[in-house]
């Protein structure tokens, strides 16, 4: 996936979950942030992030913030996508395109419903059919990526309705798009949410896959990438 008009800027501050203050060439704008999660040890006072313009001159903020050069002690920043909303786009590109899972016959369709929940993909391969769930990634400490950043009960809940749509005879999957590279793991960050991470343990029990996958990020692109292993 690829972003236009990409500008380069400097974090000042976060008033609140939805926008941020961001100098761009000595001017400070109100910028809107494509992530309401914490997002704290990516979001420092000077750090470099990078803006996409809009194209729409009504709107009240004239930027998404989309990436950020994280700061690593004793190493060089680490360039992380933290816009949210772009994981599910880059995981239909990817079924679309190469991938381990499914031939390249396979019919993909988005937002789907099943239960009381409607999963980010629905796949049809000849006899298999199969629900997938996307979640975006942004968490790092020292190589292990981690999910959640703030407790989900939505997280939980699309957990749950894997677990009965792989009852009902569908193949089902939660795939973890890790918006960066330079990690080695993934696991569920159980202190952070503990019932995501039991109902993910459960799911994987329930024959539910549980996939990670890192990606290749520039300021104007992310693109999924290597397997990470899963521990749970």
């Amino acid at each position: 996936m690829k972003y236009t008009n990409i500008v380069k800027g400097v974090f000042l501050s976060r008033p609140n979950r939805f926008i941020a203050e961001v100098e761009v060439d000595s001017v400070a704008y109100t910028v809107h942030v494509k992530n309401t999660g914490r997002c704290r040890e990516l979001l420092q006072k000077g750090v470099t992030v990078y803006l996409e313009k809009s194209s729409n001159p009504n709107r009240k903020t004239a930027f998404d913030l989309v990436v950020v050069e994280k700061r690593r002690e004793g190493k060089e920043n680490l360039l992380v996508n933290m816009d949210s909303q772009i994981p599910n786009a880059v995981a239909y590109e990817w079924l679309k395109g190469e991938n381990p899972l499914f031939s390249e016959n396979a019919k993909i369709r988005r937002e789907v419903t099943f239960g009381d929940s409607r999963f980010d993909l629905y796949v049809e391969d000849g006899e298999r059919k199969a629900f997938v769930e996307v979640k975006g990634v942004t968490l790092e400490q020292d190589g292990l990526s981690l999910f959640p950043d703030a407790p989900t009960l939505r997280g939980v809940k699309h957990i749950n309705e894997l677990i009965k749509a792989r009852q009902a005879g569908f193949e089902a999957y939660i795939l973890f798009v890790i918006q960066m590279k330079e990690v080695h793991t993934f696991s569920p960050h159980k202190k952070m949410h503990e019932d995501f991470a039991q109902a993910l343990l459960k799911a994987k029990n329930e024959g539910v896959g549980v996939l990670a996958y890192d990606c290749k990020v520039t300021p104007n692109s992310l693109e999924i990438d290597e397997e990470v292993a899963v521990i749970m």
